[in-house]
């Protein structure tokens, strides 16, 4: 979802499995070195400025991109995520308000449906008051600075969740800022969506309940279903891929990723899951054709070619993405495993994937959106409630 940001040119032969450490470097093995637009990777950049203004104190936990967390951590918060699933839908429990009295300030600069749901839902379950600021509410970052806005903001709520264009304005807000800031959504990262596609692969893959009515995603390790398997991503070099490439190389899980020449994702970011894939002996493979990337896929993986903000570019992108729609046909010929399943973070459109695979028994998109409440539950839980992953 939203603006991609623009990486170079992948050479054609990227489709070279990347899991050997001595694979890992030189990345100018796999990218040209003359592209002047590609993007600095950092995931606490600091904001260059004349202006002396001392950042918020160390130590205030936030929640930016999965290069940021451990393995460990980021289980934490699935498994966090699961029993809060497993309490509310199931066993009808209450949280005991454990934000009575907070304010979460919800601050988007883009529309939303499911983040801006799963966010005031999950805020008032545990009690608090989730207070939405959308782009016609405040000044973010028109007519007063970001960093204004983060000192003032944060002084007034217990928390921050921000929807923005640049990723680093997501780093000034969590810079200057006293309270935690939850990254909603960048062009660079999308977190929680990436944590609702594992939340929602795990209970895929978990032992199924003798009954539709049980729930038993929390009895069993998310570390014991997620390591091994084998997802295709075939679109646009977006930020739902950089996040994949951030968080699966940590967990075990195989990437395959096929876009159109010109669509790839950030080298730096490649390379940074590089040297993930090193240490856990994680493959990851790179290709311009869809059916090399969907071969033994467990999961295929999509998301829309034309986020907002592109909406010129939609007749370009359409003929660029000709042959990267996903159909049962591409499965097929690509060498799909037979029961493979499908995502895609939504909205969706025509041109991206069947109804065929869309609205079928193999698609688990609206259980993945489902858990994009009990995800983002488990984030706000995690810092404003017990102060850390």
């Amino acid at each position: 979802m939203l603006t991609r940001q623009t990486s170079s040119i992948i050479r054609p032969f990227i489709n070279h499995t990347l899991h050997n450490s001595s694979n890992l470097f030189p990345i100018t093995s796999y990218f040209l070195l003359n592209n002047s637009k590609s993007n600095k990777f950092s995931t606490t950049s600091h904001v260059k400025s004349d202006i002396n203004v001392a950042p918020a104190p160390p130590g205030i936990p936030h929640y930016l991109t999965h290069a940021d967390l451990s393995a460990k951590e980021i289980y934490n918060l699935l498994t966090l995520a699961i029993q809060h699933k497993h309490n509310v839908k199931y066993l009808n429990k209450s949280s005991g308000a454990p934000l009575a009295g907070k304010t979460l300030a919800i601050m988007f600069s883009k529309r939303s449906t499911r983040t801006r749901v799963a966010t005031e839902s999950a805020v008032a379950y545990l009690g608090g008051q989730p207070m939405f600021l959308g782009s016609q509410d405040i000044q973010l970052g028109v007519n007063e600075s970001l960093l204004d806005t983060s000192k003032v903001v944060s002084s007034m709520v217990d928390g921050i969740m921000a929807r923005v264009g640049s990723h680093s304005d997501i780093e000034t807000l969590a810079k200057y800022s006293t309270v935690p800031v939850i990254n909603a959504l960048s062009d660079k990262y999308h977190p929680t969506q990436i944590l609702a596609d594992l939340m929602t692969l795990h209970e895929i893959y978990v032992s199924q309940p003798s009954s539709p009515s049980s729930y038993v995603a929390h009895q069993t390790h998310p570390s014991k279903t997620l390591p091994g398997l084998r997802v295709a991503w075939v679109g646009d070099g977006n930020n739902i891929l950089h996040s994949m490439l951030a968080t699966f190389p940590k967990l075990g899980v195989h990437l395959n990723v096929a876009t159109p020449r010109g669509y790839e994702p950030s080298e730096e970011i490649v390379r940074y899951a590089q040297t993930e894939a090193g240490k856990t002996n994680t493959e990851l493979k790179f290709s311009f054709d869809p059916k090399d990337a969907v071969k033994d896929a467990d999961v295929i993986v999509t998301d829309t070619w034309i986020s907002m903000g592109q909406e010129s570019e939609k007749a370009q992108r359409i003929k660029d993405f000709t042959g990267y729609r996903v159909t049962s046909q591409m499965a097929k010929e690509g060498g799909a495993k037979s029961d493979w399943k499908f995502l895609h973070c939504l909205p969706r459109k025509q041109e991206e994937v069947s109804d065929e695979v869309f609205y079928s028994p193999r698609s688990f998109v609206f259980q993945e959106a489902e858990n994009r409440k009990w995800t983002i539950l488990a984030v706000i839980d995690a810092l404003l409630v017990k102060k850390g992953f």
